[in-house]
């Protein structure tokens, strides 16, 4: 694939970044594009490595190989073929994945891993300003009908691929707009919202109905749900994740989700700058060290933060992969996130103890002490606090970026849906306890990927589909040479 010896004659590349000083001015995204010789040099890296790992790390089992090979060769029309028979969005994987696929990738045993991410952003790319995405309406329709829970990724995955089998598909979402998480939990200057309209209205073309401000179990009745005859839940997980100790009703102490939404909501204009969630001048404190946390830092130097200083309670990783984590798994390493270079300051292995506030209840500051891992052989890593760390932090906002536990209970409830001693939906090939409703995303597997999302509405509607008509013609993804979660 590539190139024969591309791997050794091309060194890895990515996008460039706009400096700094002028992207924290607006909430654009801030990547330069790669020349097509550069692109084409990239896809050449792709080795004929026998055995594509990179399938197996990719959790929509995407044939990179293949569309590397297309992009070198300069059939990008080809390689958008290829991308779009695993992938339903890869506007959307292209520019928010981890990219585990890059760190399962051969040539990464010995070199830096082939730019797999960016090859596929910019194939798709490619794809919609030549005009090869074009509505695929079905040729038949089944008479079926399907309510789609949700509309985020794994939604608007389920949606497109069930009614690609012929069903009469609605998509039913609580918010103003459609893209769930995408939508509300991603800031703009990670991937602009003309990206999901896009390709929503390709969506709506193809002959799917999304319905907007519509609340199953409130605005929209349980009652009305039987006149379909599937339904998919992808209502994400959605719960935060608090932190109860000391002061944590002092004012000035928000969820992370409710800070990125509310931005997202000013910069599409629905919504006026609210004092309360903004970093303007503050000194601002993220706890919580992942994707979410990394988001608020940016959002917060875009609002004119004073200051911003992140907090994880994990020890700071290796700059590189250890023998717990060995290739091709997913190597847990020091992640430097453009966010990160834009202004921060970080900490590692640092519990936080108690809020402290002043009379009026305005969170001031807050204690902390710094910890260490103590590792025993077979059994879980023990947390043991550091006597005479503790530290006093002043701060004006603190944002709690501790991940999500579970999906809301109350649609669940009301449809009467069995759930396991953690509350969590039971589900066996993606149907729940009731035969016709069926669960995907999230709100199936636990808080996940976007990635995963998609790879998980994909194989919901194989199961959807299997159901209604007793056979599919559905693709589905073969299983991987890596373990995968269930």
């Amino acid at each position: 694939m590539g190139k024969l010896k591309g791997f050794i004659e091309y060194e890895r590349s990515e996008e460039g970044l706009i400096p700094v000083r002028k992207r924290l001015k607006n909430y654009k995204e801030f990547t330069i594009k790669p020349s097509e010789a550069k692109l084409k040099k990239q896809g050449g890296r792709c080795m004929d490595c026998g055995v594509p790992f990179c399938h197996s790390g990719c959790p929509l089992g995407n044939l990179i190989p293949d569309f590397n090979d297309a992009v070198y060769h300069n059939e990008w029309e080809k390689a958008l073929h290829i991308l779009h028979s695993t992938n339903n969005f890869p506007e959307f994987t292209g520019r928010l994945c981890p990219a585990p696929c890059e760190a399962a990738c051969v040539l990464g045993l010995i070199n830096p891993p082939v730019s797999i991410e960016m090859i596929e952003k910019y194939i798709v790319e490619r794809g919609f300003k030549e005009g090869w995405i074009k509505p695929i309406i079905p040729k038949k329709r089944t008479g079926k009908k399907i309510a789609i829970i949700g509309s985020g990724p794994a939604g608007l995955a389920a949606s497109q691929q069930l009614n690609k089998a012929g069903h009469n598909v609605e998509v039913l979402e609580r918010d103003k707009k459609i893209g769930g998480l995408l939508r509300y939990g991603i800031p703009d200057f990670k991937m602009e919202k003309n990206i999901i309209d896009r390709r929503v209205d390709v969506l709506i073309k193809e002959g799917i109905t999304f319905k907007t401000n519509t609340e199953v179990g409130k605005n929209f009745s349980i009652e009305k749900l039987k006149k379909y005859d599937a339904v998919v839940l992808c209502a994400g997980a959605t719960i935060k994740r608090n932190l109860p100790i000391k002061g944590s009703e002092l004012k000035g102490i928000k969820q992370a989700m409710d800070f990125l939404k509310l931005q997202n909501e000013v910069v599409d204009n629905l919504q006026k700058t609210n004092k309360e969630l903004n970093a303007e001048g503050k000194n601002v404190i993220v706890i919580g060290g992942g994707d979410t946390g990394s988001d608020c830092i940016g959002t917060s130097n875009r609002q004119g933060a004073k200051s911003v200083t992140n907090f994880e309670i994990m020890p700071k990783p290796s700059s590189s992969r250890t023998e717990e984590n060995p290739w091709p798994f997913w190597p847990f390493k020091l992640k430097t996130t453009s966010s990160h270079e834009e202004g921060i300051h970080r900490e590692w292995s640092i519990l936080t103890k108690e809020f402290v506030g002043d009379k009026n209840g305005n969170v001031t500051g807050l204690k902390t002490i710094e910890v260490e891992w103590i590792k025993k052989e077979g059994e879980r890593p023990q947390l043991k606090e550091i006597e005479g760390s503790e530290k006093l932090w002043p701060c004006d906002l603190v944002l709690l970026a501790l991940g999500f536990t579970a999906h809301e209970k109350d649609l669940v409830e009301q449809l009467n849906i069995e759930t396991d001693d953690r509350g969590q939906l039971v589900s066996k090939n993606y149907q729940s306890s009731i035969p016709n409703i069926f669960s995907a995303g999230d709100m199936r597997r636990g808080q996940s990927l976007i990635v995963w999302a998609i790879s998980e509405g994909r194989e919901a509607a194989v199961q959807v589909d299997k159901f209604l008509t007793g056979q599919s013609k559905l693709e589905t993804k073969e299983k991987g040479d890596l373990p995968l979660a269930r």
